[in-house]
């Protein structure tokens, strides 16, 4: 099984926000909002979206909403 995990990470990389989904299609719609959210200022200080996946539910972070 891939789940696929969007995180919006904060310049000291704590995690600020995080969805994770087994549709691959909504994970990528969720990414490009999560890109899009963040102002040019908040990525010059080094806030970044990221779309990652792992094998199994139990390496997604727990404070993620869980899409099934």
């Amino acid at each position: 099984m891939t789940i696929w995990v969007n995180e919006q990470l904060d310049p000291s990389g704590l995690l600020y926000a995080c969805i994770a989904s087994c549709n691959q299609q909504a994970a990528q719609e969720c990414h490009k909002s999560f890109e899009a959210n963040l102002t040019e200022s908040q990525k010059a200080q080094g806030w970044v979206a990221r779309l990652r996946t792992v094998n199994s539910w139990e390496e997604v972070p727990v404070t993620a909403l869980k899409l099934n």
